[in-house]
């Protein structure tokens, strides 16, 4: 049976904020984190036979080595897109927790305008339903009246007013509703999207291990050595074109901070998904090492790659985040000397590597606005208490350090220091040519203005 149009139950705010309620624990159930993938167990006896198997060639290895960069690479491709459906799903559960909140503050603020419009019905009943003629003619004091009506004509207002907010606070409890109804879709569609990502994931990696797992021991190391001659075949190609010459950029304040973050994580393992503090995926470190510097940037190299600014590879500078691969699917900080720090994939660990041991697809800046810092190679201590003793004893050298920039190579340190050593020197006899010109003018006697005037500046240029 149903309820007829305009009458309110008092059923109708327990169910909306019952509504609002299971909003919020059902969000807290589909927003969970999936389960972290572990590896299946290889066969304890991978490709044993009774009989010794022939060695693997080169080649073949070659052949293995291609093939697992490929199953790599796509379980690379398919963490990018579980990171980024995981990033929606939060995104989108703080939005529905956000609305059920609304929700019940809604139905909350609609009560109380319904008990103020009640109120003030009561009001206008209990003032009798006569016509204000009815009423002047009944009133003692026609003043008495008018100020009267003034007040049921106020209260008139106030009541549309009252019914006006509450018509306003129904259509807005309405696209809560509504709104709702959408991000709780797009959440379950991000669910679904993490669970097939996390499927391609396994599947990648699993095949992986099993090509791996069906090689002897000598053939592994064998491939480890291919692995790595590849890297550095790749990174000599790209030192070999000088741009390691133009490569002079320094780290900034938040960059420094990054760049410790990230080579401090040295040796933890690569786990996909994973964004510290014990594991690491790729863009779970580059993302955490600038949170960790106070700037958050996105979750997935894809993401980083398509929101932050991109820099030329020759500007590059330490704290940047060099991407790899034309599908993005791999990133890595540089750290200067042509070295970037990165998770590498299933089965290693976060280290340092060639910046151009991988194709680089381009490079991108967290913090393009701010400067670099300076003094990132300050002298040590006790050779600037050594400096500051040789100064002490001997005038004379000083002065020829100030004059000559060269102090046992050391005027080279501090370029900038030797420059402002000179311009002081060129201010001092600057001012003496001054004073002493004075001087000549004052003591020239009653001559030529002209002649005055050259005696000066001949005896300021004999001082100088």
């Amino acid at each position: 049976m149903g309820t007829a149009p305009g009458t309110r139950t008092g059923s109708g705010k327990r169910g909306l904020v019952t509504v609002a309620v299971a909003v919020v624990c059902a969000v807290t159930v589909l927003a969970a984190p999936g389960t972290a993938f572990a590896a299946p167990a290889p066969d304890p006896t991978p490709g044993a036979s009774a009989s010794p198997a022939a060695p693997v060639t080169n080649a073949e290895l070659d052949a293995v080595r291609k093939k697992l960069d490929k199953l790599y690479r796509a379980a690379a491709v398919a963490t990018d897109e579980y990171n980024a459906a995981e990033e929606k799903t939060q995104d989108q559960s703080a939005q529905i927790v956000a609305l059920a909140r609304k929700i019940v503050k809604g139905q909350e603020k609609l009560d109380e305008l319904k008990d103020r419009a009640g109120a003030a019905a009561a009001a206008q009943y209990r003032g009798g339903g006569l016509p204000p003629e009815a009423h002047l003619m009944l009133s003692d004091d026609p003043q008495d009246f008018l100020e009267g009506a003034g007040r049921v004509r106020q209260g008139q207002h106030a009541t549309k007013g009252l019914l006006g907010e509450m018509a306003r606070t129904q259509a807005d409890l309405k696209q809560y509703a509504k709104d709702a109804d959408a991000q709780w879709r797009k959440l379950e569609a991000g669910r679904k999207a993490k669970a097939a990502a996390q499927q391609k994931i396994e599947k990648k990696i699993a095949a992986a291990e099993k090509l791996e797992s069906e090689l002897e021991k000598e053939a592994k190391e064998r491939l480890a050595g291919l692995e790595q001659q590849a890297a550095q075949q790749a990174q000599a190609a790209w030192l070999s074109s000088g741009i390691l010459d133009d490569i002079t950029g320094e780290a900034t304040a938040q960059g420094r901070k990054a760049v410790a973050y990230a080579t401090a994580q040295i040796g933890k393992p690569y786990q996909w998904g994973a964004e510290g503090p014990a594991s690491f995926d790729c863009s779970g470190l580059t993302s955490q090492a600038w949170a960790s510097a106070g700037r958050g940037i996105p979750r997935t190299s894809q993401a980083q790659w398509k929101q932050l600014t991109r820099v030329a590879v020759q500007d590059m500078r330490p704290g940047d985040l060099i991407i790899y691969f034309g599908d993005a699917s791999h990133v890595g900080m540089y750290v200067g000397d042509g070295t970037m720090v990165h998770a590498p994939r299933p089965g290693r660990s976060v280290t340092l590597a060639g910046a151009g041991s991988m194709p680089i697809l381009g490079v991108v800046r967290p913090d393009p606005g701010a400067k670099a810092a300076t003094g990132t190679t300050p002298p040590s201590a006790p050779e600037k208490k050594t400096e500051k003793k040789a100064g002490a004893t001997s005038d004379k050298k000083a002065e020829k350090k100030t004059a000559n920039g060269t102090a046992n190579g050391r005027a080279d340190e501090n370029p900038e220091k030797q420059k402002n050593a000179e311009k002081s020197a060129d201010k001092k006899a600057e001012r003496k040519t001054q004073r002493d010109s004075s001087a000549g003018a004052r003591t020239s006697g009653s001559g030529s203005g002209e002649k005055d005037s050259d005696t000066g500046t001949d005896t300021g240029a004999n001082a100088s």
